[in-house]
């Protein structure tokens, strides 16, 4: 089911001072991208800094999706350069002295830019920070929003759904009044044929047996061609399937199964139709259950 949230949080708790924490440390963003597969399957993309996270990102994610590819991106987004902050005394102190060691051993190394002492004065101030009750809330936080998202696109799906089965079960309601006369209609023509048979055969097999057996065959071929029981079985699933949609909750497999019997039945209809209208009843059913094969995969 498809589904989308994203947050940003400062470390720690909201403090007077928690706009120049977050100009020094940066924000930490989490995005959690969701779209549907029969399946869960999680990916993680997090930076370096967030790798330590996603044991308890996928505990968490697991215990409230049963379905769905669902794609987790956490990054901290550090400051502007506007809002760059200056490196303090002692961090130049450490970078010079770190900078003569590396010289004293490569004399054609480069000298360090102000460039490069700004960036890497800024990932010692805050590469120590600890993103942990951050990233807990926001996690918790983007999670509730994707469920709700995931929420209102289930909603949509039972509607489109509902309105299939109000197609299926009209189009059974056109195919259950075809059933007696097809089966009388196909019977008069069989035994039609059998006696045009027998006059050409010009009697050699004794009338009275002749007419059981065709009525044995006739009765025989008329049952093949009955779809009651089909069309009967076809309405129970589509009941049971509309009741579940109802009643919600984690109904997603049962659906699987149920929308493979009725294309099971839909499609024995099919094969045992004796006529054209009855076979266009057929695929029209066929293409519906498909639709709805497609969608209930997405369903938890």
């Amino acid at each position: 089911m498809t589904g989308y949230a994203s947050a940003q949080q400062s470390p720690g708790p909201a403090t007077a001072g928690s706009e120049a924490k977050a100009a020094a440390t940066g924000r930490l963003g989490l995005e959690i991208r969701s779209v549907n597969s029969r399946f869960l399957d999680l990916s993680f993309r997090l930076s370096e800094d967030l790798r330590q996270h996603e044991p308890a990102l996928r505990e968490l994610l697991t215990a409230k999706l049963k379905r769905g590819k669902v794609e987790v991106r956490a990054a901290v987004e550090t400051a502007g350069a506007d809002t760059l902050r200056e490196p303090n005394p002692r961090t130049l102190q450490r970078l010079n002295a770190l900078q003569d060691t590396v010289r004293s051993w490569l004399p054609d190394a480069g000298a360090l830019s102000v460039a490069d002492v700004l960036r890497l004065g800024a990932s010692e101030q805050g590469g120590d920070t600890d993103w942990s009750e951050a990233m807990n809330t926001l996690a918790g936080k983007t999670l509730k929003e994707l469920l709700a998202a995931r929420e209102r696109e289930g909603a949509r799906l039972a509607t489109m759904l509902l309105g299939h089965l109000q197609q299926l079960r009209e189009l059974a309601q056109q195919a259950v009044p075809m059933v007696p006369q097809l089966v009388e209609q196909q019977r008069t023509r069989f035994l039609e044929r059998w006696k045009e048979a027998m006059a050409l055969a010009e009697g050699s097999t004794p009338p009275e047996a002749a007419q059981d057996r065709a009525m044995t065959e006739a009765t025989s071929f008329a049952i093949r061609i009955d779809v009651a029981e089909e069309l009967t079985r076809l309405a129970s699933h589509i009941e049971e399937i509309e009741r579940l949609i109802r009643k919600g909750g984690e109904i997603g497999k049962r659906l699987d199964f149920l929308i493979q019997e009725l294309h099971r039945e839909a499609n024995t209809l099919g094969s045992k139709s004796a006529a054209l209208e009855l076979t266009r009843i057929s695929v029209d059913m066929k293409v519906l259950v498909e639709q709805m094969r497609e969608q209930v995969q997405n369903i938890e």
